[in-house]
């Protein structure tokens, strides 16, 4: 394990869509006190068939509301006899976020597909506020590539754009980030099914300050 000087919460960066469906990324990082106790930890969750979220904050916290929110959106759609939204699972997030805001420490990015509006991504930051955006960004490792986000992102990339995008913004931030680290693992959301990438940290875009 790697020693850091550090709180114990969960860090990464999440970004996500493309044409297709939308793209879920993240740097794998567990905290735990001042210790790195995972560089693995696969923090995109699949909450329903072809809807998932990223976790940050505390790990504890993001896995206590994730598993309560499959709990919510499989009685859903046994109700429903169809499969939930994704702007239904976000609305799951935000609210056991919300009504627990005191208690909670842990912020979700929410995206899928669905019969209805096709690929969508919602953010729920800490507290519980709910926004659908076209990309979004989250955690520490975020902070150093807004520009780089806001420079490369453009709507309608095909699949393997989407992912050359996602792939050299987590290989920036983990280079500027000392709390970002590991592996990178991306999951692409399409109507005809989910797919999931890992790309080794030996196997990330190097770049100049590197």
């Amino acid at each position: 394990m790697e020693k850091r000087s550090v709180d114990s919460r969960v860090r990464g960066v999440s970004t996500g869509v493309s044409k297709p469906g939308p793209s879920l990324h993240h740097i794998p990082l567990s905290l735990f006190r001042e210790y790195v106790s995972s560089k693995t930890i696969n923090k995109v969750v699949q909450v329903h068939d072809q809807i998932f979220c990223c976790m940050a904050g505390s790990l504890a916290d993001a896995q206590a509301v994730t598993k309560a929110a499959k709990f919510h959106l499989s009685f859903h759609s046994v109700q429903m006899e169809t499969p939930p939204l994704v702007i239904a699972a976000a609305s799951v997030l935000q609210e056991l976020c919300y009504n627990n805001k005191e208690e909670l420490q842990a912020g979700f990015i929410t995206a899928g597909w669905d019969r209805k509006k096709g690929p969508q991504v919602y953010v729920v930051p800490l507290g519980g506020m709910l926004v659908g955006q076209p990309v979004t960004i989250g955690g520490s490792g975020s902070t150093y590539i807004y520009g780089y986000v806001d420079a490369k992102y453009k709507p309608n990339m095909s699949r393997e754009e989407c992912l050359q995008f996602a792939t050299n913004a987590l290989a920036l931030a983990m280079g500027r980030d000392n709390v970002s680290g590991g592996v990178a693992h991306l999951v692409v959301i399409t109507e005809t099914g989910v797919e999931h990438v890992v790309v080794p940290g030996n196997k990330l875009p190097k770049f100049h300050n590197e």
